[in-house]
Formats: structure tokens, sequence, C-alpha cells
């Protein structure tokens, strides 16, 4: 099928509710912050309270590849507006309560929501823009996304000190301010007309779907999924407690971490929307690799909280292009799969349960230092892979 060509207004209209989905993609990064005021509410031990991210990420392993057979049924767009349907109710539970089953049921909807909407917002984009414009593209959806992240934790800080009305629910306040914007991204994506690629030949079973991963470069995209997000998950829920570790900060105080990793984070997203499309990615995810790097160095030895917070920012910067970068050179690697290769890609976000799972033992055992080295291991990967980067032109 030959790919629809729109006028700049009308490819305007289709972007901007997309781009409003890439927002609502964002609210599963409320989980970070969330679970450390769940923590403190339930008075959870550091292994306990990072079941709630591992939870949320666990589902990527579940759901990812059913969703990519799904939008060959029923459509990207559609996969789209259930998975907001999905999200919405998982922010409407914790209104109600705060007990631990009551979010772990609120915080596994969220993830199963945002698998379904990972897996096909990317490659529903993917149908407007094409060839070198898009990594830029998805940095772009991850700059509106990262906007949501960020905001997360000041909603939550000011709903818990009562610097916003709150109707008692605190911190809490946070899950139908994000829910109403749900709803909203519901409305506005529904009557927005958007041609999709036709379906050709059969479905792909889940056999060929997994044997995809028999080709290196998937694997080495798979993996570098992995990894990303586990020092996103990572940091997320762990720059606060190395700031209440190492320098007595409380809970309020250090959330500020989590919003400057967000802040940097974004950042990074912008400047990769504006520079991925006139340099190349390869050049640019390795500048990001070592950014991090750097970071994972000083989060080991140092203790000044200046340097902390510098490399929080740098981990946020450099973290916020690797995503984007991995997941388009995968669709680009083999455009003819793109729904089976992003519901694989997408399925990698389930280093979100593996990287807490083993930070929250490590940190238990000695300390924050043990999960700081967990996030090192998958800084060194991603500079593995930066080698093994493809390019490709329109």
């Amino acid at each position: 099928m030959q790919k629809q060509t729109y006028s700049s207004a009308d490819m305007i209209a289709k972007l901007l509710p997309i781009m409003l989905c890439f927002f609502a993609m964002g609210f599963v990064d409320l989980v970070g912050i969330a679970s450390n005021y769940v923590k403190a509410d339930l008075n959870l031990t550091d292994s306990q309270a990072n079941i709630f991210p591992s939870l949320v990420f666990f589902w990527f392993l579940i759901f990812s590849v059913p969703t990519g057979m799904l939008m060959n049924k029923i459509g990207r767009k559609s996969t789209v507006i259930v998975s907001l349907i999905l999200t919405i109710l998982s922010l409407l539970l914790p209104i109600f309560g705060e007990g631990y089953i009551l979010m772990l049921v609120s915080f596994s909807l969220l993830g199963i929501g945002n698998t379904l909407m990972q897996t096909s917002l990317n490659p529903l984009l993917s149908t407007l823009i094409t060839g070198d414009k898009l990594s830029s593209s998805l940095t772009l959806g991850q700059f509106v996304k990262a906007i949501a992240s960020f905001l997360a934790p000041y909603i939550a800080m000011w709903g818990a000190t009562q610097c916003v009305p709150t109707f008692g629910l605190g911190w809490k306040i946070l899950f139908p301010i994000y829910m109403f914007i749900g709803v909203l991204a519901v409305l506005i994506l529904g009557v927005t007309p958007i041609e999709e690629e036709k379906q050709e030949g059969k479905p792909s079973t889940y056999g060929q779907i997994f044997s995809l991963l028999g080709n290196p470069f998937i694997l080495l995209c798979f993996l570098g999924i992995m990894c990303h997000v586990g020092i996103d998950v990572g940091t997320n829920t762990t720059a606060p407690k190395i700031l209440i570790e190492r320098l007595n900060m409380n809970l309020n105080d250090a959330a500020f971490a989590t919003s400057l990793y967000f802040i940097f984070r974004t950042a990074g997203c912008l400047t990769g929307a504006s520079l991925l499309s006139k340099i190349k990615n390869k050049y640019f995810f390795g500048v990001s690799v070592c950014l991090m790097l750097v970071a994972m160095v000083i989060l080991l030895f140092s203790s000044d909280k200046t340097l902390i917070y510098i490399a929080i920012a740098l981990i946020g910067f450099g973290n916020s292009n690797i995503f984007p970068i991995i997941l388009a050179n995968a669709l680009q690697f083999m455009p003819e799969k793109k729904n089976e290769v992003s519901g694989l890609m997408i399925m990698g976000l389930f280093g979100g349960t593996i990287f807490p799972l083993a930070m929250g033992l490590s940190s238990d055992i000695v300390g924050q230092i043990g999960a700081i080295t967990i996030m090192l291991f998958g800084v060194l990967y991603l500079s593995f892979y930066t080698t093994k980067i493809k390019t490709f032109t329109n």
C-alpha cells in the first residue's frame, strides 16, 4: 500500500492527538515516586516497594507480543484507544484507597495499559513519519512523554505538602489529574482519522514472531531496550533513596531527584528531536552512553549533594534518546514486520522488572551502591551496542 500524503495542516492535526497519547504514555513513570510514598505509608522494605515498578513492567513480557498480533486484527489506533481505557481504570482505583493489594492491582492495570500503548503508538506514528525523520519524531514523542514523567513527582510532592487542593487525597491527587488527561486523549484520538497500512498476507504466529529474535541485530536491539528501561526505572526509583541514604534527606525533599532526572531527560529528548535528523544516530548514541558512564562513576564514589545531582542529570540527559534510536533501528531493519518487531521491542521493557528487583535485593544487602552497580552493567552493554548501530536513509 502506498503511504498516504498529507498537507502540513492535516499532518499537524493528526500528530497532535498522537502526541497527547505520548503524554499519557508517561503516566507509567509515576510508579517511581508513587512506590516511595507507598513504601513510607505502609512501612515497606526496599524489596517490597520495588515490587511495584517491577510489577508494572512485568506485563510487558506477557502482553507485548499479543498486542502486536492484536494490532494486525483491529488496527494500531484502536489498540491505542484500548490501552488508554485500561490506563484510565488503573488511575481510578487509588482514589478509593491505598492498601497493598489495591495498589498492586492498580499498577498491574497501569502496566498492561502501557504495554498496549507503547506497542501500538510507536508504529502508529510510523504510519505518518518515515525514513531518517522517524528517530527524531519518536524522540519528540519521548519528549512529550517525559513532560508527564517529570511532572508526576512535583504533583505528588505538592499534594503531600498540601500546596494544591487535594480533596483529602494527599499525594494521590496525582491519579485523578492524570486520569482526566487520559479521558481527553481517548476522545481526541477517537475522532481523528488516521489511515493505516493494510496487513498483507497471513498474520504472524507466536513462533514466527519470537523467531525474529534469532536475527542477531534484532536480539541486540531487544537487549538494548531492556538495559535502557532498567536504567530509566532504576534511576527513577533509586535517585531519592541515594539522597536519603547518604545525606539523610526526608522523602519530600529527596523526591526532587526524580524530577531532576526527568527534567534533563525531557531536555535530552528535545535536543534529540532537533539533532537526530541532522547527525548520525551512532554518534549521538555514543555521546549519550558516555554521559551515563561518567554519571555511574560519580554515583558509585561520591556523597556530595551537588555531584549526585549532576550525575542524576547526566543519566537523564544521556538515557533520553536511547529508546527511540534503538526502536527506530529495529523498525527500519525489518519494515515489513513493523507490528511484530514493535511487539518484541516493547517486550524488552520487561527490563523494568528485572533491574528493580535485582537493585532492590542488592540495596537491601549492601545499600544503594549495589543498585548503582546493577545499572552500571546496563550502561556497559549499551556501550557495546553503540558499535552495532545501523544507518538507514529514505
